[in-house]
C-alpha cells in the first residue's frame, strides 16, 4: 500500500461541510474563459457537480460542448475562471502552484485515449513512475506495480515493452499506472476511443471491475453511449453547462 502520511498537509484545510469527503469530486459554479473581450469563449458556464467516493460516472456532450475544459480543472491542469473544485474535500485552486501539482501527482490518476505510455520503459516501469515521483522507496514501487499488472490481467508482460502489447493491453497498462497511486479520482479521457468495439467494451469492464474491487472512483468522458450506459450515472454537457444528470439503471 502507498503510504498515506505521504500525502501532503493540505487535508487540514478548512472547508464547507457539504464538500467533506463523502464526495471524491464536487465542483461549484465552474467557469471558464479563453482569450477577452469579443474574443472570448466561455468554455464553461457555470458547472455543478458532486461525485461520490466510489461512484463510476461518465461526462458526455457534443463537439465543443466543455467536456475537455471540464476534465482539464476536474484534474488540476488549469485553472478556472471563477468557481471551486475540491477533491478529497481539498479546495485545490486555493493551493499554490506547488500544492497543486502533489495533489495531481498523489490524488488523480489519468487514463488517456492515446495511452501515453514511455516507449522505452518496461511496462513494469511505466507503472512504477507515479510512485517514483511520490518519492516511495524502490522495493516497494516494484512490488506495488507488480500487483497492480496482476490486477489487470498483465502480470506476465511485466518486463515487456509497451511497442509489444496489443491496445487493449496498452491500455490496461495505463488503468494500473492511474490506480497505483490508489488516488481519490481517476479520469478517463476517451478510454476507449482508440480501440475496436470489443476491446473497447473490456477495457469498460476492467473499470467496472476495479470500481468495485478497488472502491475506485471513475470520471469517464466519452462520445459512446454504449460506454456511458455502462457507468452508473451520465452528465450530459452542452454549451458549457449541464443540461441533465441521467441515472443509469
Amino acid at each position: 500500500m502507498v503510504c498515506r502520511n505521504a500525502y501532503i498537509n493540505v487535508i487540514d484545510i478548512d472547508i464547507d461541510d457539504d464538500t467533506m469527503p463523502e464526495y471524491a469530486v464536487v465542483a461549484e459554479n465552474l467557469t471558464k474563459v479563453y482569450g477577452e473581450g469579443s474574443l472570448a469563449v466561455h468554455a464553461l458556464r457555470g458547472v455543478n457537480l458532486k461525485i461520490k467516493r466510489g461512484d463510476f460516472v461518465a461526462v458526455m456532450g457534443p463537439s465543443g460542448s466543455g467536456k475537455s475544459t471540464l476534465l482539464n480543472l476536474l484534474g488540476a491542469l488549469d485553472r478556472p475562471t471563477s468557481g471551486k473544485v475540491y477533491i478529497d474535500g481539498v479546495d485545490i485552486y486555493s493551493l499554490s502552484d506547488d500544492e497543486l501539482a502533489e495533489i495531481r501527482a498523489k490524488k488523480i490518476g489519468f487514463v488517456f485515449q492515446m495511452f501515453n505510455l514511455v516507449p522505452r520503459m518496461t511496462v513494469l516501469k511505466n507503472v512504477m513512475l507515479p510512485l517514483i515521483v511520490n518519492g516511495v522507496p524502490a522495493g516497494e514501487r516494484e512490488k506495488k506495480a507488480q500487483e497492480m499488472l496482476e490486477l489487470v490481467g498483465l502480470g506476465d508482460k511485466a518486463h515487456r515493452r509497451p511497442l509489444e502489447l496489443s491496445g487493449g493491453e496498452q491500455q490496461r497498462v495505463a488503468i494500473a499506472r492511474a490506480l497505483v497511486t490508489e488516488p481519490a479520482i481517476v479520469l478517463a479521457d476517451e478510454p476507449t476511443g482508440n480501440l475496436d468495439s470489443k476491446t473497447g467494451a473490456e477495457i469498460v469492464q476492467l473499470m467496472k471491475r476495479l470500481n468495485r474491487e478497488q472502491e475506485a472512483t471513475f470520471v469517464v468522458v466519452t462520445h459512446d453511449p454504449e460506454v456511458a450506459q455502462e457507468t452508473q450515472k451520465i452528465f450530459h454537457l452542452r454549451d458549457g453547462v449541464i443540461v441533465k444528470e441521467e441515472e443509469v439503471p
